[in-house]
């Protein structure tokens, strides 16, 4: 029996593929939670084999639940069942740990398949998602800061100077917290892990002062 929880902020949304699952005979739905503070104690609790994790949520959001359950259950499998399929949620997502990547469009059955695709090791990732991924492996290096707003750039520069992020956020008169979010985003529109790569980008491509 494949043990599975079920992490969504929309009750239909747990209440519809909750009861398709309840009808398949090798998987069983442990437990569901609104968010992913609430759904990460479940998996502490539940050890399931698989989770289904949206990603927009309140009190902790699915990229740092996946972060969190792969770091404490590295051999449980995260599928994102999601409506967004933009760079900003698919990257930081599969650099998360995330197994798979569904959109909530995505038929009953196809989620039950990815669920026992995951126990076999095989990843399932949905069509625009992967055309999306494509187009940014074709990408090359030298275009990826052109998909940077203005403010990214300051953030880039500034990083690429050593600042840090109380010294960005000062400069630019905004919040640590929107500082954290523009390095989050840089991180994912340039491919690159930290922000040290993001330093060396930055004097690569002249974008540091």
């Amino acid at each position: 029996m494949i043990k599975v929880v079920l992490i969504d902020d929309h009750e239909m949304v747990r209440m519809g593929v909750s009861a398709y699952l309840s009808t398949e005979d090798d998987i069983q739905v442990a437990g569901e939670a609104e968010d992913g503070e609430t759904g990460l104690q479940l998996v502490q609790q539940h050890q399931p084999d698989v989770v289904l994790m949206d990603l927009i949520m309140e009190k902790m959001d699915g990229i740092e639940a996946t972060k969190r359950i792969m770091s404490e259950l590295p051999d449980t499998k995260v599928i994102v069942l999601t409506s967004f399929y933009d760079d900003e949620q698919v990257y930081p997502a599969i650099e998360a740990g995330a197994f798979s990547y569904l959109l909530k469009t995505a038929k009953a059955e196809m989620i039950a398949e990815a669920i026992r695709a995951a126990m076999k090791g095989e990843s399932k990732v949905e069509a625009e998602v992967t055309r999306k991924m494509m187009q940014r492996m074709r990408q090359p290096e030298s275009s990826l800061h052109d998909t940077l707003t203005e403010r990214e750039r300051d953030v880039v520069s500034l990083i690429g100077e050593g600042k840090t992020n109380q010294e960005i956020a000062d400069e630019l008169y905004i919040g640590i917290k929107t500082v954290k979010t523009h390095v989050s985003h840089i991180l994912s529109k340039l491919a690159v892990d930290d922000r040290t790569q993001i330093a060396v980008y930055a004097h690569r491509h002249g974008l540091a002062d």
